[in-house]
């Protein structure tokens, strides 16, 4: 992921002057950014502070680092039970239900319906 120019502090302050009422457009031609961007930090980091910033994109990086974690174990899993799967080795499953012990029919019975 390409890292921003410009800091979490420089970003809440030109969101400040943008809420005091300076245009996106001139304040793009200031700092050096398109207006659309300054709108859409607007939508994303609107009425954060520096420090709420800081901490969200923290925030960000775990969740990632954990997404990745997931990512990882969940291929792990997978391999291992493909590997199950095709040595026969089976996974455990629930027991299956059996049917009610039926009695057959004597040998005698089955003469007698002829």
């Amino acid at each position: 992921m390409r890292k921003s120019q410009f800091t979490e502090q420089q970003i809440v302050q030109i969101l400040a002057e943008f809420d005091a009422g300076a245009s996106a457009e001139e304040l793009g031609r200031r700092h050096g950014v398109h207006g659309n961007t300054i709108r859409l930090w607007r939508t994303k980091y609107g009425g954060m502070t520096a420090s709420d910033l800081t901490r969200l994109k923290q925030l960000e990086a775990e969740n990632a680092q954990m997404q990745r974690i997931i990512a990882r174990q969940t291929v792990k899993i997978d391999a291992i039970e493909e590997l199950l799967r095709k040595n026969s080795w089976g996974l455990p499953s629930e027991p299956k239900l059996r049917r009610p012990y039926k009695q057959k029919a004597s040998v005698n019975a089955k003469r007698a319906k002829r």
